[in-house]
């Protein structure tokens, strides 16, 4: 469970990707408008830990690139009904200024009115997937109101990044994460959606056993490991990234909302010496594949 005002690490950072890793696709970036990236960070103050990059969204694409991250997709979330359609004109103006070098995943609330509407014109929009989150959308996966957004995506051939693992858990949500969410209810999207494509980010902790095993199962799963490799919170069982399906794993940074260095688990990742195919579809290859990318870093 999250506790209330976790400790920042003061870690170095580096001005570059480390040496001897492939193109890096940071597939976990969050950028949003000034005012709710504020809230988000007044939040994070109150209820998490203190956000070390506090920055506007033009420097959080300049700052990635900059220090040689080869492209990002960007996510927001809608934390209510009635501002996604504004989040996601935000979400293509930003990708059209930055053209080739930023993918943008399209946010929708659950429930809200013309849900499905509101998605399609982000997809007719250019926007490349949908980014849920069910801690602060309290969504339940398996509900009635979310197959139509479900069929919108498979429909489009769009794919969705879906915070539906249990952790970090906060008091200060609305719900709980452990009542809303679970493997086994992830397990039943991913077998009535065949051809749709899913996300779970942070490796689904803390279920973290449970999903590396489904994406054994199922093609249509795939995990990314934001924040979860970074040593940051304490695991049940020690991480071998080494031991996952290779197609089946990407790099994300949860970048800027993380209180220690930006490249900590890039670092991490290098130090394992894992093998170079791996390291190539882990940093690269599978976001391309995942997001449908044109580009090839």
């Amino acid at each position: 469970m999250l506790k209330p005002k976790m400790p920042s690490l003061f870690d170095r950072e580096d001005l570059r990707v480390p040496s001897g890793l492939p193109a890096v696709i940071d597939a976990h970036v969050h950028i949003f408008p000034f005012g709710i990236f504020t809230a988000v960070w007044k939040w994070f103050d109150e209820n998490g830990w203190r956000i070390r990059y506090q920055i506007r969204s033009d420097q959080v694409i300049d700052f990635l690139l900059a220090h040689g991250v080869a492209h990002i997709i960007a996510l927001q979330y809608a934390h209510k009904a009635g501002i996604a359609r504004m989040l996601n004109s935000y979400m293509v103006d930003k990708c059209r200024a930055h053209p080739g070098s930023l993918t943008g995943l399209a946010t929708v609330f659950p429930g809200e009115p013309e849900a499905e509407k509101i998605l399609q014109e982000a997809f007719d929009a250019g926007l490349a997937g949908l980014k849920l989150h069910a801690h602060v959308q309290c969504f339940d996966v398996n509900c009635e109101q979310m197959y139509g957004i479900y069929d919108c995506c498979r429909i489009n051939k769009k794919p969705i990044l879906m915070h539906i693992g249990r952790e970090p858990k906060s008091a200060a949500y609305r719900c709980d994460p452990h009542q809303m969410c679970s493997a086994e209810k992830c397990e039943q999207i991913v077998k009535d959606f065949p051809d749709l494509k899913i996300c779970v980010p942070h490796l689904g902790l803390d279920e973290v056993s449970a999903y590396k095993k489904m994406t054994e199962t199922y093609d249509n799963l795939w995990l990314d490991t934001a924040m979860a490799v970074s040593g940051y919170f304490p695991l049940k069982e020690a991480l071998d990234l080494s031991s996952y399906r290779a197609d089946r794993l990407m790099y994300g940074s949860d970048f800027p909302s993380i209180p220690y260095a930006w490249d900590r688990e890039l670092k991490r990742v290098r130090s394992d010496n894992l093998p170079e195919d791996f390291l190539e579809r882990f940093c690269c290859k599978n976001a391309v594949e995942f997001f449908n990318l044109e580009i090839r870093p």
